[in-house]
């Protein structure tokens, strides 16, 4: 159980990576800045859970903008170990409906909670935010899912299973 457990986060944590590199690249060619809505998020939650952030001024600030990016890598890991586990528990939808399950999850667990606690309202976004937010990135982890699975390199998924199939010549 521990095997797919491991798989899918670190396919969740390689999606991340590329979604994060997909978002800064994004962000260097449009000139844009880095979005504020994690970092509210942050404050939202400790102001809701009743705890502090240590730290005053520029030290907190960096502090809260830093947790606001770990939970979009945590909300990664957590959606590949969620499609791990489906897929050990035989649930093996085609590519096209993995992808789709894993975007709206990943949404889910990114957008929803800034959208309940009141800091965004995709309902307000502009036809470029949604782009940014879906299309570019999930396109991106569509290929690269595709790729993997074509080449079973995701920790040699497959790989042992091939060779311990594989009949010995006497």
């Amino acid at each position: 159980m521990i095997g797919p457990i491991l798989r899918g986060a670190a396919a969740g944590a390689a999606g991340t990576t590329a979604l994060n590199a997909v978002t800064f690249l994004d962000m260097a060619v449009r000139g844009r800045a880095e979005s504020e809505t994690p970092k509210k998020t942050v404050e939202a939650l400790a102001d809701r859970a009743h705890v502090s952030v240590p730290g005053r001024g520029e030290e907190l600030a960096n502090r809260t903008a830093s947790l606001g990016s770990l939970s979009g890598t945590a909300t990664g890991v957590a959606v590949g170990v969620a499609y791990g586990l489906a897929r050990h528990l035989g649930i093996r939808p085609p590519l096209w409906a993995g992808a789709l399950m894993a975007t709206a999850a990943a949404l889910a667990g990114s957008n929803g909670p800034m959208t309940a606690l009141g800091i965004t309202d995709p309902r307000t976004w502009s036809t470029t935010d949604w782009v940014s937010d879906i299309v570019t990135p999930r396109c991106l982890r569509l290929g690269d899912r595709s790729h993997l699975r074509r080449r079973r390199l995701i920790l040699g998924v497959g790989a042992a299973r091939v060779r311990t199939r594989t009949p010995r010549s006497p």
